[in-house]
């Protein structure tokens, strides 16, 4: 498979990474000084419910493909192989019932937050209780959300773990408390793009350094990294059909359905139906992110087989896979 080649940040990299974080504080100042100037709660936390379906999707889907999902997802293919693929049976149905069923509620009852939903149905004690069980949801996911890029940073710059979640949640703490909502959906749409660009020049690069689609495939299927469809009931199994495809369902009832981040741009939206047909949108980016983080696992297994980085001392952890690009026409290497 070839000796594992370790590399770090050179200089262009570096500014390419700091220009990305100065465009997204950038963002949320340009907000903070523009329109209404957050200066009302509709404007700050609603944008204005002004927002077209294109962002309002493109954020939808950013708000919870963190670097969890980006890094997490090749590597469960690379291990264990492609059953996780399956997953996405569950994102139609999983999107289908919240955009007829709860968004419809939550418009046209002209609400901020999900937690009134719970005051106005039942009480306020179970408002409180909803809002308390969120705020520790979200703190514990905020914290493995930020250690996740922070872990990937460290890998290639040697940059300190902690100094680096500090730095990535001060930007984000800026942008958000500076431009509001509008700030966040953009800056979602921003950092999306350039999701999907890295994760596409992984897999067009990757590919022709492991000696093109078919050698990738063929490698994989050697190596038992492609799975078929895994009808058996057993709910101890890693992954099966059920597990994933069914009860994935639920996974995205609870993120897309009655999440207050998701319900917020969903009430970001001009329109009742551009908050469905946003919620429509995020199947189709939902299912091609699944799909690349798929394909970027088979190009890692293509190129390295069994020969773990992490087994040879290399990493510390299974998640640190980066790609390198040093010349896109003459040298194009993978790196952990």
């Amino acid at each position: 498979m070839g000796d594992i080649v370790l590399m770090h940040f050179s200089t262009v990299d570096y500014v390419i990474f700091v220009l990305l974080l100065v465009a997204s504080a950038g963002i949320g100042l340009y907000y903070a000084f523009s329109g209404g100037r957050q200066r009302t709660t509709q404007e700050f936390l609603l944008a204005d419910r002004s927002m077209s379906c294109l962002p309002v999707s493109l954020s939808l889907l950013a708000t919870f493909q963190s670097a969890v999902a980006i890094l997490g997802a090749p590597s469960e293919i690379y291990t264990h192989g492609t059953q996780y693929w399956f997953l996405g049976c569950s994102y139609f149905l999983g999107l289908l019932i919240p955009a007829h069923i709860f968004i419809p509620v939550f418009y046209r009852l002209h609400l901020s937050s999900t937690y009134q939903y719970l005051e106005l149905r039942f009480s306020k004690s179970v408002r409180i209780c909803g809002t308390v069980t969120f705020i520790f949801q979200m703190v514990i996911y905020m914290g493995v959300v930020l250690y996740a890029p922070a872990l990937a940073l460290n890998a290639v710059t040697g940059f300190d773990l902690w100094g680096a979640v500090l730095a990535m949640g001060l930007v984000c703490t800026l942008y958000t408390a500076l431009g509001g909502l509008k700030a966040v959906i953009w800056t979602d749409v921003f950092q999306t793009i350039v999701m999907f660009a890295g994760q596409l020049a992984v897999i067009i690069v990757g590919t022709h350094q492991a000696g093109g689609i078919a050698e990738v495939w063929k490698k994989a299927q050697n190596g038992s990294r492609i799975s078929g469809l895994d009808l058996n009931p057993d709910p101890l199994e890693r992954h099966t059909f059920w597990t994933l495809g069914v009860g994935g369902v639920f996974l995205m009832l609870a993120l897309y359905g009655v999440n207050q981040a998701q319900v917020q741009r969903y009430l970001s939206s001009r329109t009742e139906k551009v908050a469905i047909m946003s919620c429509y949108a995020v199947f189709p980016c939902q299912q091609i992110v699944l799909t690349m983080g798929c394909l970027m696992g088979l190009v890692m297994y293509a190129r390295y087989g069994e020969e773990s980085p992490l087994d040879k001392g290399y990493v510390k952890s299974n998640d640190q896979v980066r790609y390198k690009k040093n010349d896109f026409f003459d040298r194009n290497e993978f790196f952990y």
